[in-house]
């Protein structure tokens, strides 16, 4: 799994939101700094087509061309987010802890209880208070996990004024749209006790569809300039392809993440008229063209096999369960501290840590099960994008740039448990092998070349 940087709204309302928008907007293949790795196509002789390919030969020899001190690098960086999953957790529960056993919690609510007797702005201004109060208390894990390590392993191009200047946007934006859910959500306990439950899952999942879709159009620049790409010779291939797969693009978007990272991306986001592909200013300025073809394919993977849609599905499976859960859980916590922590009932606005810490250990328990789902979607999105650029050198080339951050050779279980993305191994291998299959295409391609047979399928299976 991708470290994720600590972010200011750490409430259960922003997490679900936050996690389906992570989904929709990670970085299919990336990489940190220039000239770390190679950064054209550069196909070893093991794999350049012949009668006697092999496709775990090949995946090798690309695998050689990452040097030894690149690859210690990476594996330090991603095996380090192993234990950051951790602290995240840590950290975030003693945080609520903190609001609940020393009552900071209940005097924020009696606060906003004096501003005024109108629920909905009560709610509003202790959302205020707790989400300014938790930044403050975060901050600390926030600028090392976001700022420091990134710049220790090349991977962030911001000085801090920048960095903070975005994390302040986002705590408007988790104040605003948090907010909205916030006060939403302690409507429905209120006036619906006993079902608050169904009707508050459903109400945050149609809140989490209308995230993902406003995310492209109106979040997303709030941090970033996206703008429609005009070269020919980019766009040009990209729609030709869309065409070819019954996609209805006429345009291409580009982004500006060079001002915040050195990662070369591209993402698919939205849904509706609002979903769009996206790929960065790094991708464009380091990609060979095979490689930008198969990172797109790749994203247009996503879009053709509705992969928004069905993780919306999997999101709202997920958010129900929690909401049972939280249901009895908060019962009976209430009923053993809750007048410790003077917290009155499920609907006092109080309650929100004690709700965040629910969450936090939910998130924490199910990380495994959302990794295989987010992994699973993306190796399907990767065998659509080869049969549809049919670039596997470019695709292997973009696998070994996302090499520079990711752990590129993790043991089965380290795989399943901690990657939301195939290993970078498994997905050059998946790439020569399909290269073995469709022999004919490349050597076509040669002049006075003869037609090889596929390699046999012994040699294609074996890892």
């Amino acid at each position: 799994m991708m470290p994720k940087s600590t972010v200011p709204a750490t409430a259960f309302c922003c997490l679900i939101l936050l996690s389906c928008a992570a989904f929709l907007a990670t970085p299919a293949l990336a990489q940190p700094g220039a000239n770390e790795m190679p950064s054209v196509i550069q196909v070893p002789p093991e794999a350049q087509p012949s009668a006697h390919f092999d496709a775990v030969a090949a995946t090798n020899a690309y695998m050689a061309q990452i040097p030894a001190d690149k690859t210690a690098r990476s594996n330090a960086y991603f095996e380090g987010g192993y234990w950051l999953i951790l602290w995240d957790f840590l950290y975030g529960a003693i945080v609520a802890l903190i609001l609940l056993n020393l009552r900071w919690s209940a005097k924020m609510r009696d606060l906003s209880e004096r501003v005024t007797r109108f629920k909905p702005v009560h709610t509003f201004v202790y959302w205020l208070q707790y989400l300014v109060l938790t930044s403050v208390l975060i901050f600390p894990l926030t600028v090392y996990e976001g700022y420091f390590r990134e710049h220790k392993y090349g991977l962030a191009t911001q000085t801090f004024g920048p960095w903070l200047g975005d994390q302040l946007k986002a705590l408007g934006v988790g104040l605003v749209l948090g907010g909205l859910l916030v006060v939403v959500l302690f409507g429905i306990v209120r006036r619906l006790p006993r079902t608050w439950w169904i009707w508050g899952s459903v109400v945050t999942i149609l809140f989490t569809i209308f995230g993902v879709l406003i995310a492209p159009v109106y979040i997303v620049p709030i941090f970033n300039k996206v703008t429609r790409l005009d070269d020919p010779k980019v766009v040009d291939p990209i729609l030709s392809m869309a065409r070819a797969n019954g996609i209805p693009a006429k345009d291409v978007y580009t982004m500006d993440a060079s001002r915040q990272s050195t990662r070369m991306s591209a993402n698919v986001s939205g849904f509706a008229n609002t979903m769009r592909i996206t790929l960065n200013d790094n991708l464009l300025r380091r990609g060979s063209p095979e490689e930008i073809q198969a990172v797109m394919g790749h994203e247009m993977g996503h879009y053709v096999m509705n992969h928004i849609y069905k993780f919306i599905m999997f999101n709202a499976i997920e958010t129900v369960l929690f909401f049972a859960l939280l249901y009895w859980g908060l019962g009976w916590s209430l009923q053993r501290w809750g007048e410790k922590w003077q917290i009155r009932s499920v609907g006092d606005t109080a309650v929100v840590p004690l709700v965040v810490l629910l969450a936090l250990a939910y998130g924490f328990v199910t990380t495994p099960i959302d990794n295989t789902m987010i992994r699973t979607q993306e190796k399907e999105a990767d065998m659509f994008g080869l049969n549809a650029a049919r670039q596997p050198d470019g695709f292997a080339q973009a696998a070994i740039h996302l090499g520079e951050y990711r752990k590129m050779n993790p043991a089965p279980i380290e795989e399943f448990i901690f990657f939301d993305h195939p290993s970078g191994r498994n997905r050059i291998y998946a790439a020569m092998r399909w290269k073995a299959e469709n022999l004919k295409l490349f050597t076509a391609q040669q002049p006075g070349a003869e037609v090889l047979a596929p390699a046999a399928s012994t040699d294609a299976d074996k890892k």
